[in-house]
């Protein structure tokens, strides 16, 4: 056993350049469409929602794209972040597989999310944006992006799905300890968030519909901008920090993945790590197996239809080409709030759709069950969404073991879950339990995606 388990970069080596994978993919992406017009969208259509900077990152072709030094100055407070051996984890197994992990929850938001949130507010500050608006589920983007607006001078307001408003009170605070407004969503704060509620008082809420209160406060003042989280090139673009430092690091431990592991909600931290793995494959190198994990009651990849949908509820934003669970569709309230969205980011469904890397899903008990035994052995208490991509390594060990393969895994433990206590109280009381979607309501979001011709 090797005696050494941490492996850290320092300053220097911190990436200087964000990983842009369409340089390498073997077809391009499908072209984003305009709602209305269903004519691919130019710079001029996605000007009232991002500044110019982020608008040529998300249609760059460049392999590299400059990281500010203002930004990596800020990337310091947390980069390079650790990759760890998970010696005990092994050994609890008792697999012949090396699994390793590189641990995102030291950021200030105690995840992945500043990695983008940081850049967005960067540039629009740059552009002379005075509010940002945005959406989130569980918490950690929208405490991500307060997080940034605060260092920037930025006001910033948060629509938070309801469900999971309620159930994480701590992330609201720290939104708010760092200057932001959170708004549980649907709310009465815009028409879009009224008409809900006048349908179904009670709605437990969804990211789409957040993303579409948003996006509907963001056109009407030109001093706002609105920001997203994950699923927009530009957002995972800005991810690939996590896979280059891994790349590094792996390289520190004189090993290679055969497998990369992640958890998939839009898609930004399994992009993070992923997609630098998946273009050193494309330009000749090792090609490891690249594994997303998704939750069972929201399964995009897994379950979702590869189609042209909006990003939203209300039918705001331009149409992408993605896999889809339906813009109407309504995610059950687990707890695991960063999962929660019935699409998956564009690129990363185009990449399943080329087979450069594959799904599966797994319930939340089993999710949990899989965290437990990773705190208990490693020492971090992994969120919920980050208990995903714990699942999925042990399944990808327990395998091994079976197989009698001296693997190596590599997943990427996107956040840590102190502000998740109450669903780790729920699952140790027996009341955590396995939530379903309805059949029929998946049914009726997939008959009602919007009718776009195939291109000739």
């Amino acid at each position: 056993m090797s005696k050494q388990t941490k492996f850290q970069l320092d300053e220097n080596q911190m990436p200087r350049f964000w990983y842009n994978l369409q340089a390498d993919l073997p077809k391009a992406l499908p072209a984003v469409l305009h709602p209305g017009t269903l004519k691919p969208v130019g710079p001029d259509d996605l000007a009232p929602l991002f500044p110019m900077a982020l608008i040529m990152q998300e249609v760059s072709l460049e392999r590299e794209i400059e990281i500010p030094e203002p930004v990596r100055d800020v990337y310091r407070l947390w980069r390079p972040a650790p990759l760890f051996r998970a010696h005990r984890l092994e050994k609890a197994l008792g697999t012949p597989a090396r699994i390793y992990y590189k641990y995102e929850g030291g950021s200030p938001a105690g995840s992945h999310k500043p990695n983008t949130a940081v850049p967005q507010a960067f540039f629009n500050k740059e552009a002379g944006v005075k509010r940002l608006v945005t959406e989130t589920g569980a918490g950690q983007w929208g405490t991500s992006l307060a997080f940034a607006g605060s260092l920037y001078g930025l006001e910033v307001e948060v629509f938070q799905v309801r469900v999971s408003y309620d159930q994480k009170p701590y992330r609201r605070a720290m939104m708010e300890t760092y200057g932001a407004r959170c708004i549980a969503s649907p709310s009465d704060a815009t028409v879009f968030g009224r008409s809900v509620l006048a349908k179904n008082p009670n709605h437990p809420g969804s990211l789409g519909i957040a993303i579409s209160e948003a996006v509907e406060l963001a056109v009407q003042r030109d001093d706002t901008k609105y920001a997203l989280g994950s699923v927009l090139n530009h957002v995972l673009l800005h991810q690939t920090v996590i896979g280059q430092e891994a790349m590094e690091q792996m390289r520190m431990a004189d090993v290679w993945p055969d497998v990369v592991v992640g958890c998939t909600g839009g898609g930004s931290n399994f992009a993070g790590i992923a997609f630098p793995f998946i273009g050193h494959g494309l330009r000749g190198g090792p090609k490891p197996r690249i594994v997303a994990v998704e939750p069972a009651a929201c399964p995009s990849l897994t379950r979702g239809r590869y189609a042209y949908d909006f990003g939203d509820s209300a039918g705001m934003t331009p149409l992408t080409k993605m896999h889809t669970l339906g813009s109407q569709f309504t995610p059950p309230g687990f707890h695991a709030g960063g999962l929660r969205y019935h699409g998956m980011a564009p690129m990363i469904s185009h990449c399943k759709e080329l087979g450069l890397l594959e799904a599966v899903s797994y319930n939340q008990v089993e999710c949990f069950e899989a965290g437990v035994l990773f705190a208990r052995n490693e020492g971090i208490v992994p969120a919920p969404e980050a208990n995903h991509a714990v699942k999925g390594a042990i399944a990808e060990a327990m395998r091994c073991k079976r197989e009698g393969k001296a693997e190596t895994i590599l997943f990427n433990l996107c956040g840590h879950g102190h502000f998740d206590m109450t669903a780790y109280q729920k699952y140790f009381a027996g009341e955590l339990t396995d939530e379903h979607y309805d059949e029929s309501e998946l049914a009726m979001a997939l008959a009602g995606l919007p009718s776009v011709p195939e291109p000739v």
